[in-house]
């Protein structure tokens, strides 16, 4: 009976640990699909947050369709040579080739309306107020960005430098430091430590160079009339030129003596009509007298 008691022993011993792994096992999987769980509903509840993407256009979904090929057929090449290469093909598509594309691009921007939609009208006031703020930034920021590059491109001289950018451009690459900033914090600490005759020669070569930029920046600024574009002249210039030349108003000198010379005129007119007047009345009468003789 001694070894039947020891194996039913053994058998509850094997039951209970089967029941202990079943259970951990089973509390693992729960917390492991809670987990999945929770945080799928994270991603829906963040994509539903965040708005609706913009749609391609037809010919950026060219560009995808054609990308992986290309790359296949031209290992080699730089991607911006694959990118010019569509583009080229691109170009010599007929409309009927490109109306699948640009199809496709209409019904996505069809659903991309309906889905914006839905996304504004879950937001507030304040998150549509800071929405519309970002947006201003944005497009400012572009504006500024495609400005600069045609003031680029049309050749506009280069602003004036201060005396500290002068001595940083000539002093960079001796500085001290691994980093940009390391090198400009090293930089200014000298820049301090100057002595004053030493920070003379760089304040004169930067008044040169505001010398430099006022003459091109004229000479810029009357070729930018020539070819019609007044809208990059600064507003300076152009009300400087549109003022007319003032008058030259005659000092009280110059007034009296004008006075003085056209009284003299006219008394010297004066004069000439009475004599003129007395010899006139002095013929008459010498010929009256030689007719009643």
């Amino acid at each position: 009976m001694a070894p039947f008691s020891l194996m039913a022993a053994g058998v509850s011993l094997l039951a209970k640990s089967f029941n202990v792994f079943s259970c951990t096992s089973l509390a693992r999987c729960s917390t492991s699909l809670s987990a999945v769980c929770v945080s799928s509903v994270r991603a829906l509840s963040s994509q539903a947050s965040a708005p609706p993407k913009r749609p391609l256009n037809g010919y950026m979904r060219f560009v995808l369709q054609q990308q992986p090929v290309m790359i296949k057929q031209h290992p080699e090449i730089k991607p911006v040579d694959i990118i010019r290469k569509i583009a080229q093909q691109w170009r010599t598509l007929s409309p009927e080739q490109k109306q699948p594309f640009e199809e496709a691009s209409v019904q996505a921007r069809e659903q991309f309306k309906v889905e914006l939609q839905r996304y504004q009208a879950q937001l507030t006031p304040a998150q549509l107020q800071q929405q519309a703020q970002e947006k201003r930034q944005r497009t400012a920021k572009r504006k500024a960005i495609r400005r600069k590059r045609e003031l680029n491109s049309l050749g506009k001289p280069k602003r004036p430098r201060s005396p500290f950018n002068i001595y940083m451009s000539e002093h960079f690459e001796e500085a001290r430091g691994v980093s940009t900033q390391a090198k400009m914090k090293s930089l200014l600490e000298s820049w301090r430590n100057l002595l004053s005759h030493q920070r003379q020669v760089y304040t004169q070569l930067a008044e040169d160079d505001k010398i430099r930029y006022k003459n091109e920046m004229k000479s810029w600024e009357s070729h930018m009339l020539e070819i019609g574009r007044e809208d990059l002249i600064r507003e300076q210039t152009l009300s400087t030129r549109k003022k007319p030349a003032p008058k030259k108003t005659p000092s009280k000198k110059a007034t009296k003596k004008v006075q003085a010379k056209v009284g003299k005129k006219t008394a010297a007119k004066g004069k000439s009509k009475t004599v003129g007047k007395t010899s006139k009345s002095s013929t008459a009468k010498t010929a009256g007298i030689k007719k009643s003789t």
